[in-house]
């Protein structure tokens, strides 16, 4: 859905740096879109070598971690992050701006418009994925088939009228041209448009929840959703230029969006515009599942490797990872409100995080399939994207630096020592944790009980004062799969120890307290 749903605001950002230049500023679009159009066909040929390599999700901080190194890895990893979290604020955003095309007099109201989406669609995702998936799947599909309708519509008045069509309703009369063509004003235009090719890393991330024939199926569904790109892509250009419509101010009052204009234009301002409009506040509003799908993913597997604190491991009452879900909402409601929920003031910082990741991903793909030897289309075909995409992520951030890049470069390099914070903590821990000696059954002593830190942590607790007179002292034990560490765990007579590499008479139970060595395989508790 966030892929689609990037048609929706990309050509509108690129249209918005070019009205400096008037009406002329229009007849850029549909060169701007085609090239865009040719990085996201290389980028598809890209992502389906790392279909078939990674059946089990290929995103870009696997990817990177496992082929290019851990460092590389942790930026690949903070890049992503900070995409998602833009992906969702800018889809709120974006959506909100759809909604106050439709209804002008909201547009006094757009944060807390956008901070009420945020609410609902934080309540949406926690009910779980299969109800999201039943929520979010009708939305799409209206928006897809509407916005077919509108392009077939208006490219046919388009051809029958000699490339002249006549708009149903009146549209805003284009500025005055006050800057001259240049190219430093082109690329920042590019730049802006790429936006449109953030979320294509959804399929590969989210292989697994494909059915059987997995890669099979999802090379499919990326080829269905690039095609669509290219198709809302190349057709709003096209009939933008036909019907000299460019963007608004979006800071000035009467704004309205590129595809409220577009629609009004070939459809009239009748039921259908209502539909149009509401299957795209739904849609762009709805695309932040992207980032709520993906980013508490992402932030479990840096968990698993101590670089993310393990509570981002954890599984919340509906087996979400709750706690990813959590951060993402904070982060999102922090950059809505720091950014007055205006899409136009996101976009600038956008765009860098998403296509860093791709080169990170596929700058690894080359070395996959280096390591692994006989495929030098595959190599080719990697090199080339993560080529394309370098060269786009430089343009991206020399073009916007100023205007916002550097805050998401600022916020890598934050993540990143984060992250590297994280790892020594850790690693102190297990430090101090690991046995220094030996185990010696006949020296154990005084009992301890060791239980989770959290959940059941209250049960296990009641269970061992019911069985035992004596005096306990409480610890938890931490480790992590699949290495088994020793941890010093003590436990009490009547609750049978289940542990990992040692045989189950190892520490025979006495009706006295007796102090065990337990060996823990799960992550946050031992198993009793």
């Amino acid at each position: 859905m966030d892929a689609l749903s990037s048609a929706a605001y990309g050509p509108e950002a690129a249209l918005t740096l070019l009205l400096p230049l008037g009406l002329l500023g229009v007849k850029y679009i549909v060169p701007v879109s085609a090239a865009i159009v040719v990085l996201l066909a290389i980028v598809y040929i890209s992502y389906r070598q790392t279909i078939d390599a990674y059946p089990k999700g290929g995103g870009s901080y696997t990817v990177a971690s496992q082929n290019l190194g851990e460092s590389v890895g942790l930026l690949a990893a903070a890049a992503l992050m900070i995409d998602y979290i833009l992906t969702a604020a800018v889809g709120i955003s974006a959506g909100v701006g759809a909604l106050i095309s439709a209804v002008p007099s909201l547009q006094p109201h757009t944060l807390q418009l956008c901070l009420g989406v945020l609410l609902i669609l934080t309540i949406v995702n926690m009910r779980g994925v299969h109800d999201t998936g039943v929520v979010f799947m009708i939305p799409t599909y209206l928006f897809t088939i509407t916005l077919l309708i509108v392009i077939g519509v208006g490219l046919f008045h388009a051809v029958t009228s000699g490339g002249h069509p006549h708009s149903v309703t009146p549209l805003p009369v284009p500025p005055q041209a006050t800057a001259m063509v240049g190219a430093w004003l082109l690329l920042k235009v590019f730049s802006s448009g790429c936006t449109a090719m953030t979320g294509v890393e959804a399929v590969s991330n989210g292989v697994m929840a494909f059915r059987d024939d997995t890669r099979k199926n999802a090379k499919i569904t990326l080829t269905i959703i690039i095609a669509l790109l290219m198709v809302l892509l190349i057709g709003i250009a096209l009939l933008c230029r036909a019907y000299g419509i460019g963007a608004t101010n979006p800071n000035g009052p009467g704004y309205e969006s590129v595809l409220s204009m577009l629609t009004r234009a070939v459809m009239g301002h009748g039921g259908f515009y209502y539909v149009t409009i509401g299957s795209v506040l739904l849609v762009l509003a709805l695309s932040a599942n992207t980032a709520f799908a993906d980013f508490p993913r992402l932030t479990r597997a840096i968990a698993l490797d101590d670089y993310m604190p393990h509570v981002f491991m954890l599984r919340g009452r509906r087996l979400l990872y709750s706690w990813g879900i959590y951060v993402l909402v904070a982060l999102t409601a922090t950059l809505l409100i720091v950014f007055r929920g205006v899409t136009d003031r996101l976009i600038p910082l956008y765009a860098i995080g998403a296509f860093l990741a791709f080169t990170l991903s596929q700058a690894g793909m080359v070395m996959h399939w280096k390591r692994e030897g006989g495929h030098p289309w595959r190599m080719f075909a990697n090199g080339l994207g993560a080529f394309a995409t370098g060269i786009t992520a430089m343009v991206v951030l020399v073009a916007k630096f100023v205007e916002g890049a550097w805050i998401t470069a600022l916020l890598v390099f934050v993540m990143i020592l984060f992250m590297h914070m994280v790892k020594r903590h850790y690693v102190r821990v297990d430090i101090e944790v690991n046995l220094d000696r030996p185990i010696q059954p006949a020296q154990l002593q005084e009992p301890v009980v060791v239980v989770p830190s959290i959940g059941g942590a209250a049960l296990q607790r009641r269970r061992c004062h019911s069985r035992s007179r004596c005096q306990m002292t409480f610890a938890a034990c931490t480790c992590k799969p699949p290495t088994c560490q020793t941890k010093s765990a003590r436990t009490l007579t009547g609750l049978s120890p289940t542990l990992c590499g040692l045989p189950a008479n190892a520490f025979p139970g006495s009706k006295s307290c007796s102090r065990l060595i337990a060996m823990c395989c799960s992550p946050w508790w031992i198993t009793f």
